[in-house]
């Protein structure tokens, strides 16, 4: 891989950043930027080999999956079927913001995204980088930043600490908001279930939806 490609919103025009970032992805390249929880890794999900290269860059093991990332709510269609009520309610309230929710897959998001997983994790960010970018792109698979296993990236500097070079572009914009991930939920499971507690309250889930397992 050739030597990472730095933006920072300090110091370059950001529809620069946004034009050029969304033109590199859409030729299969991967993208690293903020988000209000931590830094994530992006590849466009219709690309294969893009979506490959985040596994490698991260060390990731092949049986994990990866989440996706929207850019409005109705994109939830384009990825997930059997949609419960209970998932439109969660976005009306808490999208964009710190919320994962793992809904059934429709069966033309592939496999590669969802390591052969039936489920996927759909989130919309509350940043305006990846929204702009999503805008261009349409969704994308995006977790973490960072080596697997390893710390969420807070800032540009802890990414390039374990991608730098495995990555084709990484996007400076400062400190993330949270600086820790999202909360994860289960919506296939009955009832639904919390898998990962982040920047979003379990309490204020539970007044949306009723009673959850932890």
């Amino acid at each position: 891989m050739a030597k990472t490609k730095i933006y920072s919103v300090n110091t370059d025009s950001f529809e620069k950043i946004i034009e050029e970032t969304s033109l590199a992805l859409k030729s299969g390249q991967t993208a690293a930027f903020p988000t209000e929880t931590v830094y994530g890794l992006g590849a466009v999900i219709s690309d294969e080999n893009a979506v490959l290269s985040i596994y490698r860059a991260k060390g990731r093991p092949p049986e994990k999956p990866l989440s996706i990332l929207i850019g409005k709510a109705e994109d939830m269609d384009e990825i997930a079927q059997n949609i419960p009520k209970s998932a439109r309610l969660l976005a009306e309230k808490f999208w964009p913001g710190p919320l994962t929710m793992i809904l059934t897959k429709r069966d033309d998001i592939s496999d590669q995204v969802t390591a052969g997983k039936k489920t996927v994790g759909i989130r919309m960010p509350a940043h305006e980088i990846p929204l702009e970018i999503l805008k261009r792109t349409g969704p994308m698979a995006c977790p973490s930043a960072n080596l697997s296993g390893g710390e969420e990236p807070a800032t540009a500097e802890d990414v390039l600490k374990d991608l730098e070079n495995k990555i084709d572009i990484l996007i400076d914009g400062g400190k993330t908001k949270f600086k820790i991930p999202s909360t994860i939920i289960d919506l296939t499971a009955v009832p639904p279930k919390i898998l990962r507690k982040g920047g979003t309250d379990v309490m204020e889930i539970k007044k949306i939806i009723g009673d959850v397992t932890e």
